[in-house]
């Protein structure tokens, strides 16, 4: 199993989405790449903590390659918003790509290289190296499929 940490604007609809994909083992939400220790909802929307809202992705590289997830994933964002994704604002909500393995660093880059052939702007989704990794509160886990009609700018549920 391999695994991904993916930061999308809200972590709830890109969690329900991969959650959805053949090849994806499990999704956990959580912040990242912060500089506090232990993050909570309320101290990460106050945007001084410089986590951001992620979905950790575990997959099976051999059902699904790491290519295909970062295929699925820039389906769902918009790269060259800086600290926005639909409606949700603030540098909690910037996209990025957070890497485990340094050996998915080119293949993460060849992503974005082909990715940003699309746009007239530049990506500023970020790629990193995890840092660190805190899972969110257990009411954020699963939150669309609890509450379906919760809102969400990711709109392939």
């Amino acid at each position: 199993m391999k695994k991904v940490v993916l930061a999308g604007g809200c972590f709830w609809g890109v969690e329900k989405y991969f959650k959805k994909k053949e090849g994806v083992v499990s999704t956990e939400v959580g912040y990242a790449n912060g500089n506090t220790p232990e993050p909570t909802y309320e101290k990460v929307c106050s945007g001084k903590t410089g986590y951001a809202e992620v979905c950790e992705v575990t997959y099976d590289e051999n059902i699904v390659s790491l290519e295909k997830i970062l295929e699925y994933f820039w389906k769902i964002i918009n790269p060259v918003l800086l600290n926005r994704q639909g409606n949700d604002i603030g540098t909690q909500y910037r996209t990025g790509i957070y890497y485990l393995d340094p050996e998915d660093l080119p293949i993460i880059k060849n992503s974005l290289q082909e990715e940003a052939l699309r746009y007239r702007d530049p990506i500023v989704t970020e790629i990193e190296p995890l840092k660190n990794y805190y899972p969110a509160e257990e009411y954020h886990q699963d939150y669309l499929t609890k509450n379906p009609g919760g809102y969400c700018h990711v709109t392939d549920n």
